[in-house]
């Protein structure tokens, strides 16, 4: 099957380590697609609730097909989010056509991109860490109840639903929240002259024109969404943005096969469960 070929994909907030992952869903989209640069917008990993016991061999493969692209001389820029936060101390990192990085500003067609996960704006996360870090657990084992009242509903033929969502629609400041997220992101933006501002973090894919709080001109935001709920990313191709939403329908073909890289199997080269423990004990 030929893969759609994509000028610039946007993914962040996949936390994988968790229960809430679409590892399965996301490695589909992965394998279906050529990119020409890949950018990984923060929350790739979670570090935070990183737990040893839970790394399925889905979320291994995720690493390596994005590895594949580094040894395939795609470049993938990975931008560090608070919930992988642990990785800033080894920002400038580059191995090949992979970085590592805090922010990013590319040249998309003589425009300019500023790219970068977004939890700089949240208050809460940079003045109450072990909150924010407690409504990550809360936020995780709600997502991992609501998988397994899908599970039922999936099976006595009702539609899905998310839990988390009705909650973010129920409750104004949430939506408030989001507004302000936009709105201080557009306003640096248009500040630095840039034409575009992608985030991730607040789980809520977008793409609007945003004008600034003074008037002095706009900007377009872009929100590249999750991989816990929404299932969505970024796409930029032959000048234009759009968002992609996972549809199951449209993802027919067997991702089971394992992925080697230069012939050689990853999970030999990378003890991924063994480098995040150590991250997380580190730090916590």
């Amino acid at each position: 099957m030929a893969k759609r070929e994509v000028d610039i994909v946007v993914i962040s907030d996949v936390h994988l380590g968790t229960y809430g992952c679409h590892a399965k869903e996301l490695l589909k989209y992965l394998k279906s697609i050529k990119p020409k640069i890949l950018i990984l917008n923060g929350d790739i990993i979670d570090i935070w609730q990183f737990s040893k016991s839970y790394w399925p061999e889905a979320h291994m493969k995720v690493v390596r097909r994005i590895l594949k692209f580094v040894t395939d001389g795609i470049p993938v820029y990975y931008l560090t989010g608070n919930h992988d936060e642990m990785l800033r101390k080894f920002t400038d990192f580059n191995m090949g056509t992979f970085q590592l990085l805090d922010k990013l500003v590319l040249n998309i067609d003589g425009k300019k991109a500023w790219i970068f996960h977004g939890d700089v704006f949240d208050v809460t996360m940079q003045h109450s860490k072990w909150l924010a870090k407690l409504g990550a657990v809360g936020y995780d084992t709600l997502i991992l109840i609501n998988s397994f009242v899908n599970w039922f509903l999936t099976a006595i033929g009702r539609q899905k639903m998310s839990f988390s969502q009705k909650v973010k629609a129920s409750f104004k400041e949430a939506v408030k929240f989001i507004n302000q997220f936009e709105q201080t992101a557009a306003d640096l933006a248009v500040d630095k002259e840039y034409s575009f501002v992608i985030c991730g973090h607040i789980h809520h894919a977008e793409i609007r024109e945003i004008r600034s709080t003074q008037d002095t001109g706009s900007v377009l935001y872009l929100n590249s969404g999750d991989w816990v709920e929404s299932l969505s990313s970024l796409e930029y191709h032959d000048g234009k943005w759009e968002v992609f939403r996972y549809k199951p329908d449209d993802f027919n073909t067997d991702v089971d096969e394992d992925d080697k890289t230069d012939s050689e199997d990853l999970n030999a080269m990378l003890d991924v469960k063994t480098l995040l423990e150590r991250f997380k004990h580190e730090h916590d």
